[in-house]
């Protein structure tokens, strides 16, 4: 089943042309490939009848041919590419840019995260270095960005429902699409935007290819790749099936040194660290497709990934206190057992003048990593203490959703309407252990510390409807969906229920898109809609959590509202030459209803117990007093979330892919962009940024081509800027060092190629500046409990990986 975005024509009856919004876009006319024409009219028939709605559509083949020749897209093409892949201009009315896999192939991206790296306005802020999960648009959280597999949604590991892109293998992929703004026909949870990552699918493609390779890590070690792709006629349709298996390694050494404030004066304790993650990735994908009858079409995809890997830590701590020297030996192992699947089905047919779409889909995340950390204390050489903490995690995370969506003409328009329904089902326990040793030598052995749980419940149902059509250069877009959310929370702490809360909340949210095509080469948008991001799951569960920042406790909030925004993106597009295009996009975000940290006023659990003590001495000390005479300053409180009140996210966008044609090079591609990234909003102490908020990113590569040869080079280059969050009790920057990928390949014929890529040539570095403090107050005050600063590097990586197509 695929879900992207088109814009295609559709031809009910002979010579009459009818324009249709359908919900995604096929790959538009590339003239850097081969049967470029033949393959502009394939993608028109993929969406026409594998998608609902969308622009224009047109008679499907009755043998199902999707390249105007009876075949799909040859894999060989993939496999040995003896052009330069440019960025895709689609012919969307809404803002949407589209990548093929053979854009990014080039530089063997091994995951989503290593391709979504090189696209305009995308950031990664907390993932390791060499790592790319949460992916961020416009800077925002990895939860204002929507991440959709195959045009649907699915769960993932974050409390912020945010999907960890590094999950999919990037061979499974046939294409990737940045969706800037939102329409009618999709779910509205996407504030930053939405990626859509659309995977390989049996309609589309014809062969077989093996993919083989060893990577090798600044550290010597040496892992291994395997993957591989079939597709061809089976069943009466066609099938498309893919493997992949590719193991995970990522070593990396961290230092950490802490002083008692920003100057620096006094040195509190230092951190070596040595960190190795190690294992392996299974994953899978099918695609199936077939014609029914005169007009029916059947679609069943689906996906499987398996992440199983050890993260092993040492660490070795030394801390300083009044004279004494205190050292750590501080070894951890958090094993990772974590489950990705997804299934599929939809089926489009001709009803009632029009064309009706059914999609089922099963998604589902599922979670059973530990993690455990030991320390053991010598103090001036002697030892001194050993204890150790364990967690395990119980998760399950499912996703059930069903659309029925009719599009048909409308006078001079296209109509189409639809309802989508969806539940989602959140089940999640901590099972916490601890020990402590009674002397040098004891076995670790761990006690049951308390068990922490909560059942999440969400449904919802979201009727929609959505007019398009075109007036001359003039084309348009305009829908309003209706999104019904009923939530149930439930929790539990040490096997007692911690009782249910519901909250229904309803968001009515317009779009309006409009494209002026002010010339053949050149185009404008303007895209208005109104988007939600519903509020974290931990935020939403009413458990009380001790100490959860410095000194002061929290307890979420089940009856938050979703945030909203009113956003604009306005865009200039122009095409250079034949192959090229350039584009600039400003956008603006007004966000209501902005969740962030308050407090209660309620006191914290320390300052109950300080309370207690501090009241026993002052009526020991003052016989005949009593509790009233007693006057009492509490340091820490009870924080939880609310609604708070507004914010403002800015930046502009800018995009460049084009063959260096004017200036005498034809087989050389230069690939830029670059976006500048601002916002604001109001917290305990001021203003600040949205958290995490990168204030820019670009990156700038080029690819030759040497025809003579049968080879190519590139290198590309990436720098992203500072990002600063603050919450209670803490304020980190972080900075990232900037990135030098580089390649070099040999084609050998039609159906083989070789290719050694490089990574991190520059040994880039996190480093990451923490400002921490016990309570309020003291964060106010400017008293810090400590200063941070820690640095992490992983070193050069390189890949050598052979495709053969047959």
């Amino acid at each position: 089943m695929r879900l992207s975005s088109c814009s295609i024509a559709v031809t009910p009856l002979p010579y009459r042309e009818v324009k249709v919004p359908f919900i995604f876009n096929p790959r538009t006319f590339h003239p850097m490939k081969r049967n470029t024409l033949a393959l502009r009219l394939s993608h028109a028939l993929v969406c026409a009848t594998l998608l609902p709605a969308g622009a224009t559509f047109a008679q499907a083949s009755p043998d199902g041919a999707t390249d105007g020749t009876g075949e799909p897209k040859q894999l060989d093409t993939v496999v040995v590419q003896g052009e330069i892949a440019y960025r895709n201009r689609t012919a969307d009315i809404k803002p949407v840019l589209s990548y093929d896999l053979e854009y990014f192939q080039r530089f063997e991206p091994n995951t989503v995260g290593d391709m979504l790296k090189r696209v305009p306005g995308m950031t990664f802020v907390g993932s390791d270095i060499m790592e790319f999960d949460g992916a961020m648009m416009r800077g925002m959280a990895a939860g204002y960005t929507q991440v959709l597999i195959n045009g649907k949604k699915v769960p993932g590991a974050g409390d912020d429902r945010s999907f960890w892109v590094d999950r999919i293998p990037a061979e499974m992929v046939d294409h990737i699409e940045i969706l800037r703004s939102a329409s009618a026909n999709r779910s509205g949870d996407a504030m930053a935007g939405t990626i859509n990552i659309v995977l390989r699918d049996a309609y589309q493609f014809d062969g077989s290819y093996l993919r083989v390779g060893i990577n090798r890590w600044f550290d010597g070690e040496l892992n291994p790749t395997f993957g591989a792709v079939t597709s061809g006629k089976a069943l009466g349709g066609r099938l498309l099936a893919g493997v992949n298996v590719q193991d995970r390694y990522r070593g990396k050494i961290k230092r950490s040194d802490r002083y008692t404030d920003p100057g620096r004066g006094e040195l509190l304790s230092w951190e070596d660290q040595n960190e190795v993650k190690d294992g392996r990735d299974y994953s899978a994908n099918v695609s199936y497709s077939a014609d029914i009858g005169d007009s029916g079409r059947l679609s069943v995809d689906g996906f499987f990934v398996k992440t199983d890997r050890d993260v092993t830590e040492v660490s070795h701590e030394v801390e300083y206190d009044d004279g004494d020297v205190i050292e750590s030996r501080v070894p951890g192992l958090n094993p990772v057992d974590q489950q990705n699947w997804g299934i599929g089905a939809g089926y489009r047919f001709d009803m009632a003048g029009g064309s009706t779409r059914l999609d089922l889909d099963f998604a589902r995340f599922q979670d059973g990593s530990a993690e455990r950390e030991e320390k053991h204390e010598y103090l001036n050489g002697s030892w001194d203490a050993s204890e150790a903490e364990a967690e395990a995690v119980d998760a399950r995370d499912t996703e059930v959703g069903a659309k029925l969506a009719h599009v048909r003409p409308l006078g001079a328009a296209e109509l189409e309407f639809g309802i989508d329904y969806r539940r989602k089902k959140r089940d999640v326990s901590y099972t916490r252990y601890a020990w402590e040793a009674a002397r040098e030598g004891d076995a670790v052995d761990y006690a049951l510390d308390g068990v922490i749980g909560s059942l999440i419940e969400e449904t919802r149902l979201d009727p929609y409807a959505m007019l398009s059509g075109h007036a001359g250069a003039l084309s348009w877009e305009t829908g309003l969906r209706y999104e019904t959310t009923r939530s149930d929370v439930r929790h539990h702490e040490d096997g007692d229920a911690g009782g249910q809360v519901r909250r229904d909340y309803n968001e009515l949210l317009p779009s309006l898109h409009l494209k002026w095509d002010v010339s053949e080469q050149t185009r404008i948008n303007l895209s208005l809609a109104r988007t939600v991001k519903r509020p974290n799951f931990n935020e939403l569960i009413p458990a009380l959590l001790d100490g959860e920042y410095g000194d002061n406790d929290y307890v979420g909030n089940p009856r938050l509202s979703p945030e909203t925004a009113n956003g604009i993106d306005l865009g200039f597009e122009r095409r250079l030459g034949k192959h090229g295009v350039v584009g600039v996009n400003l956008f603006y975000r007004d966000v209501s209803d902005l969740i962030e940290l308050v407090n209660t006023g309620q006191w914290s659990e320390d300052a109950h117990d300080s309370y207690a003590k501090d009241l026993k001495k002052f009526l020991a000390k003052n016989p005949g007093a009593s509790e009233k005479d007693f006057t009492f300053a509490p340091e820490s409180w009870l924080f939880t979330s609310a609604n708070v009140g507004d914010g403002t996210v800015r930046g502009v966008e800018f995009d460049l892919s084009t063959p260096l044609t004017a200036l005498g090079l034809p087989n050389t591609g230069l690939f830029l962009n670059y976006s500048w990234l601002d916002s604001k909003v109001s917290d305990f102490r001021g203003e600040r940024r949205f958290n995490d908020q990168a204030r820019s990113v670009y990156n700038i590569g080029f690819i030759h081509d040497i025809p003579s040869l049968a080879a190519s080079f590139g290198a590309t280059f990436r720098s992203q800027g500072d990002a600063y969050s603050r919450i209670l009790a803490e304020e980190v920057t972080v900075k990232y060092g900037d990135d030098l990928e580089m390649f070099v390949e040999k084609r050998f014929g039609r159906n083989l190629s070789v290719r050694l890529s490089a990574a991190n040539l520059l040994d880039a570095s996190k480093d990451e500046f923490f400002h921490k403090f016990d309570n309020l107050d003291d964060q106010l005050g400017r008293k810090y409990d400590e200063y941070e600063l820690e640095t992490e590097q992983a070193g050069p990586s390189y890949q050598l990986v052979m495709r053969w197509a047959f």
